[in-house]
This record gives structure tokens, C-alpha cells and sequence, in this order.
């Protein structure tokens, strides 16, 4: 029997120290006869640096946070066959939860398979839809790809929700030989990871997804457009990129038939807006990325204007699983409005924060409190931001909505590509808003003047209400920018940049109101509007407030009670985060 050892290498276990610990097994595991190597993300973001045990294919444990000092002990459990050496690091059944209850397909092979190795993908059941198509039982037409598609309800998981098949189907009918299959990887959502995720982990994944989405479409090249901030992902993808060329999978007459496709990497600038797909190809293009007037759709007119398509990385995760099941199976999941599983990036004030892919049809209540363990420290759940700067926050009193593309649309948020940040009771919804509105002010290609212009006046609207400067009116201005702004905007980025605030208004209009009438903010975040005073019955006057404070804003002699001048505090928290007899009050 033979055991190997996986240090989990995504960038989140990298940064968590993952590279040291592969590094401090490496002399300690020579010539043991124990293969070590590496893997990608599993999802379990906050238990990394992961090292996974096996006995030939078998799991045999699971350690977690692990560190170089405990390689020594790690070793010897695997040279002598007795793990018990390492029983403390082993996951515990209740954070294993976070991943028992989940139903992973574009996810299968993320942190099980070696994302650096062909054979490690083949073993686990890659390129085996593309020789499906191409070479099995006389193969599957281009036509019968897409009906399976179709078939299975699959769409995009972008954040538009258009379905995949009708896409396909519009690029495969247009009419021309030249045409293009497109990955938009340009993952820019606050606390979104999920694509990130799929390239570092499961690359040859997305190539045979793509692949798949080019024969059925026509397409003879296939192109990445992936962020630059990606430096792993990228690497990763495009030594999986070499690899299938030199084993068959890419090139000219791929296994022997008349299909050709070949592949090719963009990294992007990491312009939000090239989200978009028109501006996504403008970039491709070598020009800035600004939207284009639709229609032309891409299916007709896209990469230089010619017939193209585009999904994202977690629709094409998701295509060749349906191809080897039946579009069917991927049917079965989910509700009847939205099919099959769909992945989010879990993160903010969560006990268990990482990749977490469910089948639709799970409310918000079993994915952050029984996958993801509840909020933090005790607190108190506030809202849900879903959609990132797209979409918009859900309260406590939601939390049992329905994950499908309908029942978040009713809520004024949407499914967006993912993106969950949680948010507890120290959270202030109008501090939230502005942080959204700041991102897309900012992220906006200029080209419209009510984006360019109308998130900017929103963003001074809100900066003034944190401030303490907020006037009677400003809540019903914001509500009528939005309006206007979603109506005039191009495209998507300015359409749907005011959904965060027309839903903290909408469900915390009562936060907006103590800001601007009472200058006071409920959840105690905004700085501006924070009082500092010294409870002069707690204080005993140890000084040691004064010394800490910068500016010099406390005054009082030793061991009598001290006090602030309001007017030089510049409400650091220092005093507070000193103070040893609890004297410091905030409100």
C-alpha cells in the first residue's frame, strides 16, 4: 500500500503559509516511498494550510492549520502507517459540515486533483465528455450539444442568468467560418473567488468546458480573458493549456477528427467594466474597455465582429459533468426556475468563510448558518450582500429566502456571479452602501454620463450622510439618481450600480434617517459621528489614556477622573482600546 501526502495550493492556502510547510515536508518525506504533491483550494479558506493523507486513493486524514513545525510529526505518522501523531490536527465533524452538505460539480475535482498534472485530471475523468462527442458511438453532433445543454437548464453563471443553450445555438447559426469561443475569467466583485478558484485548481476543467462550447458553436480558437492579478491561475492554466496540446486535446484535427480549436490566454487590465462582454472584447481587441450599443449581440457581431460567444468560468465548469450525465441529471437539481448547483464565494463576518456550491434551491438561512457555521464572535446576523457591487443586501428577516434567480430578484438583490458577504450587527448599512457605490464611481468606463456622472453625485450624497453632513432630502435624492441612472446607464455596470443602495435604503431606511436627523449612527461604525466621553465613576486616573492619545485630547491629573475635549478628538479609539477599568464610552 502506498500513501501520498497533497499540500492544498491555492492562493488562499499559499497565503495562509501552505508553500513553507510543502517546503519543510520535502527532505522529511526523500526516499520514504511516500509521494508528496500539491493540490488546489477545497473551499475551507479558513482552516488552510490543509495537507490531506491518503492510502492509495482512500482519504485517510484531513489536517488543518497546519504549520512547518508540525511536519516532523506528520512525516513519521506517514512512514509508520499510525496517524494518531496527528489526531489534534485532524478537521473536526463540525467544520467537515461545511463541505458534507454540498453538492459540488463545477467544484469536483478542486482540491482533490493535482491542478499541475494531466494524469491527475484524466484519472479523474477528464476529456472524457470531449471523446464522448468526438469519438464515442459515432460522437454527438454539434446540434445534439446543444439540445443537451438545453436540456439541462444550465445558465450562465455570470450573474446574467441568460441560459447557455440559447447562446450557443444564436453563435452557431450566425453565419460565417470564423468564429470565437471566449472564457470571461475577469472576476472583479468584492469578496468574489470563485473563478480564481477553478483555474488554480481544476484548469484542464474549464479547457474541456471550453472545448466542448467551441464544437458546438463552430469555433476554431478559444480564448481566456483572465485577470492579471491572477499570476497563479494564469500559470496554472497555461501549463494545463500546454499539456492537452501536447496530448491531442488542442490543435489541429483534436483526436484524430476534422474538429481544430486552438487556445490562448488575455490577461486583463482589471477593469471592472470588462466584466461586460462587449467591453470584455473592446479590451481583446487592444482597445480600452468600454461597452458596446447592443444590439449587435457578440453571437453575430463580437471579437472583430465576428460571431462569438461568452461564459464564464463556472458555466463551462459545469458543461462537461453534463455532457458525461445527461443534461437531466444537472435538471434534476436545483428548482424549476433555476437549475442545478451554483457556487458562491463565502466570506465577511462567517465562521466558516470559503467556496461553498449548492444546488438552487437552498435558502440563505441553511448555506450561511449550516454550512457556514453562523456569524462570528457571537454576533448578531444583519444582512447579506449578494451580487457584490451588482447586486444588493438581504435583511435577518429574508435570511429564509429561496437561492434561485427569481426569488433573490424579488428581494431587490441578485445572484451576480456569486459573491455572499455576510454582515453582522456591527455593520452599518449606509457605511455598506457607500463602500458598493465608491467601487462602481470608480470602476465606471466614463462613457455614459449617467454612470460617469450619477454615481459620482450618489457617492457625494453618501460620503456626506457618513460624515455627519447629511440634510433632509438626500435620502429621496439618492432614490431618484438611482432611478435615473439604471435607466440611462449602457450597460450593466451602471444599470445595476444603485442596487445597493435602493436596498439598504429600502430594508434600513431607519439607519439612513439617524444619520442625517440625529447625526448618530446605530451600529457605531461611522467615525465621524462616534462620541468619545470618560465615565468619571469608572475612571481611576491612571493616565494611561492621555499618554496614548495623539493628538491631546485628554486631560486630568493622576488619579483623578480625566476627560476628552470633543473638539480636538479625532476619534481614533485609542483611550478606549487602553483603558483597563472600562471607562471609555462610545456612542
Amino acid at each position: 500500500m502506498s500513501w501520498r501526502v497533497a499540500v492544498g495550493e491555492g492562493s488562499c492556502g499559499i497565503a495562509a503559509g501552505a508553500a513553507k510547510v510543502y517546503d519543510a515536508l520535502v527532505p522529511l518525506l526523500k526516499d520514504s516511498g511516500i509521494t508528496l504533491g500539491v493540490t488546489g483550494c477545497i473551499g475551507m479558506c479558513w482552516l488552510e494550510p490543509i495537507v490531506d493523507i491518503y492510502e492509495e486513493d482512500t482519504l485517510k486524514a484531513r489536517l488543518v492549520q497546519v504549520q512547518p513545525e508540525h511536519t516532523s510529526a506528520i512525516a513519521e505518522a506517514c512512514k509508520s502507517g499510525d496517524l494518531s501523531g496527528v489526531s489534534d490536527l485532524c478537521i473536526t465533524d463540525e467544520d467537515n459540515a461545511f463541505l458534507t452538505q454540498q453538492t459540488r460539480i463545477a467544484l469536483r475535482n478542486c482540491g482533490i486533483i493535482d491542478p499541475n498534472s494531466l494524469d491527475s485530471a484524466l484519472q479523474a475523468g477528464g476529456y472524457s465528455a470531449i471523446r464522448k462527442i468526438l469519438q464515442e458511438d459515432g460522437g454527438m453532433t454539434p446540434e445534439a450539444v446543444i439540445d443537451c445543454i438545453k436540456t439541462s437548464g444550465l445558465a450562465g453563471r455570470g450573474g446574467a442568468g441568460f441560459p447557455t443553450w440559447f447562446k450557443w445555438n444564436a453563435a452557431r447559426q450566425s453565419a460565417g467560418e470564423e468564429k470565437y469561443l471566449i472564457c470571461n475569467a475577469d472576476e472583479g466583485d468584492p469578496g468574489a473567488f470563485m473563478d480564481r478558484a477553478v483555474i488554480e485548481s481544476d484548469p484542464h476543467t474549464l479547457i474541456e468546458g471550453m472545448l466542448i462550447g467551441a464544437y458546438a458553436i463552430g469555433a476554431k480558437e478559444a480564448i481566456v480573458y483572465v485577470r492579471a492579478e491572477y499570476p497563479l491561475a494564469i500559470k496554472r492554466l497555461s501549463t494545463a493549456i500546454e499539456q492537452a496540446r501536447t496530448a491531442g486535446f488542442i490543435g489541429e484535427n483534436i483526436l484524430g477528427t476534422d474538429f481544430s480549436c486552438e487556445f490562448r490566454i488575455k490577461a486583463g487590465a482589471g477593469a471592472f467594466v470588462c466584466g461586460e462582454e462587449t467591453a470584455l472584447i473592446e479590451s481583446l481587441q487592444g482597445q480600452r474597455g468600454m461597452p458596446r450599443l447592443k444590439p449587435p449581440f457578440p453571437a453575430a457581431a463580437g471579437y472583430w465582429y465576428k460571431p462569438s460567444n461568452i461564459n464564464n468560468v463556472e458555466t463551462y465548469a459545469n458543461v462537461a459533468w453534463i455532457i458525461n450525465n445527461g443534461g437531466e441529471a444537472f435538471a434534476a437539481l436545483g428548482t424549476p426556475d433555476s437549475k442545478g448547483t451554483k457556487v458562491f464565494a463565502l466570506t465577511g463576518k462567517i465562521r466558516r468563510g470559503g467556496l461553498v456550491e449548492i444546488p438552487m434551491g437552498m435558502t440563505l438561512r441553511q448555506v450561511i448558518y449550516d454550512i457556514g457555521g453562523g456569524i462570528r464572535d457571537g454576533k448578531a446576523f444583519k444582512a447579506v450582500q449578494m451580487g457584490g457591487p451588482s447586486g444588493g443586501c438581504i435583511p435577518a428577516s429574508l435570511l429564509d429566502t429561496v437561492i434561485d434567480y427569481k426569488k433573490l430578484g424579488a428581494t431587490g438583490a441578485i445572484m451576480g456571479s456569486g459573491g455572499m458577504v455576510v454582515m453582522d450587527e456591527t455593520t452599518c448599512m449606509v457605511s455598506m452602501a457607500k463602500f458598493f457605490l465608491d467601487f462602481t464611481a470608480k470602476e465606471s468606463c466614463g462613457k455614459c454620463v449617467h454612470c460617469r456622472i450619477g454615481t459620482k453625485r450618489m457617492q457625494e450624497i453618501l460620503g456626506r450622510i457618513v460624515d455627519g453632513k447629511g440634510k433632509d432630502g438626500d435620502i429621496e435624492l439618492l432614490e431618484e439618481l438611482c432611478g435615473a441612472i439604471k435607466d440611462g446607464a449602457l450597460c450593466g455596470l451602471g444599470q445595476t450600480a444603485p442596487n445597493p443602495v435602493l436596498t439598504a435604503i429600502r430594508y434600513f431606511r431607519d439607519e439612513f434617517e439617524a444619520h442625517i436627523q440625529e447625526k448618530h449612527c446605530p451600529s457605531g461604525a461611522c467615525a465621524a459621528l462616534l462620541k468619545y466621553s470618560i465615565d468619571v465613576e469608572k475612571c481611576k486616573g491612571c493616565t494611561l489614556c492621555a499618554k496614548k492619545c495623539p493628538v491631546g485630547a485628554i486631560s486630568g491629573t493622576l488619579k483623578s477622573a480625566h476627560s476628552i475635549d470633543t473638539e480636538k478628538c479625532i476619534k481614533c479609539g485609542q483611550c478606549k482600546a487602553n483603558c483597563k477599568f472600562g471607562a471609555v464610552q462610545v456612542g
